[in-house]
């Protein structure tokens, strides 16, 4: 077996692996058709699954998203080249239910969510895990870009060493007993080397193009989908400054979000204006100066932890934000210095330098400057 390829097997299951089985989550992409080759190198059994969730390039005439027909042919070639079993399991009807429908909703109160959580917390994880465990697997293999590092108090979850592929934040809702289960043999390695091993190895899909959209919002028009499924979305109601002044109307609050400052279409305004916060029960977008989106700490719910939080934190509460240094009082995330973009509906990550200790939803958020000091602070 050439460098290339062995530089990359960590199943870390004992022993031999020849008696093993892994199943392998497979969405047709390059990431998890490269661990299904190296999980057939290692001598163990493997299969490879695809949950069928939501086929877009029938919805929408497009293909190249996770789980749509032509990722499942492309995922069923992979194992085909590999000479291993490969399963598709039809779980549209749970994701619709538990993501898609989710999606909608959360939009519609207001806030911004975040599906590929969702998704990573139900049909992709306990539904896979269900079905792993049914088929005698050992372990549950993804093409996920984080690292399983086993500490004093068993299996730890760390950023993937690829600081442009990581995709920890997206993963903080694994729990302590899926961390067990779950293997990440491309965690240490970058995505060119993981197309290169593909390419090696001679999988069709090595050149394949990422997919860039949540797969069920393909055109990115996630107002138009939310007003598809929710028909009462799209109600008019007054954008408000923060001093109570009215300065227009919108079309539905579901066409904006928190920070946002194009597309208010309220002009004549003597300074940049926000989107600061949405209140759906009164319809309102409210409006302010950028000291406005000063946020000096965020209550987090239905938290999932995975290691100690009595310590100074680093939070991420944006996927593409960077980690801002922070402590836990409580269910309160207490910024050290004011913190831009928090949003109800996005997750709030915690870290101690690479490695995940957990995080939550964040429910709401505490003003980092009172009324007074906003002129001040702009």
């Amino acid at each position: 077996m050439c460098a290339a390829v062995t530089e990359a097997i960590d199943f870390q299951l004992d022993g031999d692996l020849s008696g093993r089985r892994i199943v392998v989550a497979m969405s047709g992409g390059v990431d998890s058709s490269v661990v299904a080759a190296l999980a057939a190198r290692t001598g163990a059994e493997t299969i490879g699954v695809t949950l069928q969730l939501y086929d877009h390039g029938e919805a929408v005439g497009r293909a190249g998203a996770c789980c749509a027909g032509r990722d499942i042919r492309d995922a069923r070639a992979v194992c085909d080249t590999l000479g291993i079993a490969h399963y598709v399991f039809d779980h549209e009807s749970s994701f619709r239910e538990t993501v898609v429908d989710h999606f909608a909703d959360e939009y519609l109160a207001g806030r911004t969510p975040i599906p590929c959580v969702q998704c990573n917390m139900g049909p992709k994880f306990t539904d896979l895990f269900r079905l792993a465990r049914d088929l005698g697997a050992d372990c549950l293999a993804t093409g996920h870009y984080v690292r399983r590092v086993i500490g004093r108090e068993g299996a730890e979850l760390r950023r993937g060493a690829d600081p442009a592929r990581d995709q920890s934040y997206f993963l903080f809702a694994t729990t302590p007993a899926q961390l067990d289960f779950l293997r990440f043999p491309l965690g240490a390695l970058p995505k060119t080397r993981v197309r290169e091993i593909a390419a090696e190895i001679g999988l069709g899909i090595a050149a394949k193009p990422d997919s860039q959209d949540i797969c069920f919002v393909p055109d990115g028009d996630y107002a138009g989908l939310v007003k598809k499924l929710r028909p009462e979305a799209e109600l008019a109601g007054e954008i408000v400054h923060l001093d109570g002044r009215t300065l227009g109307q919108h079309r539905g609050i579901i066409h904006f979000t928190v920070g946002q400052r194009r597309g208010l279409e309220i002009g004549g305004t003597p300074e940049p204006l926000y989107v600061v916060r949405l209140d759906a029960q009164a319809n309102r977008v409210i409006v302010g100066p950028r000291a406005a989106l000063a946020v000096g700490a965020a209550r987090l719910s239905n938290m999932n932890i995975l290691g100690p939080l009595d310590r100074p934190l680093l939070a991420k509460v944006r996927s593409m934000a960077k980690p801002a240094p922070a402590r836990m009082d409580g269910d309160r995330l207490v910024f050290e210095a004011p913190e831009y973009g928090v949003s109800p509906g996005q997750a709030a990550v915690l870290y101690d330098g690479d490695r995940v200790l957990g995080g939550g939803w964040i429910d709401a958020t505490e003003a980092a400057f009172e009324a007074g000091e906003l002129a001040l602070a702009s």
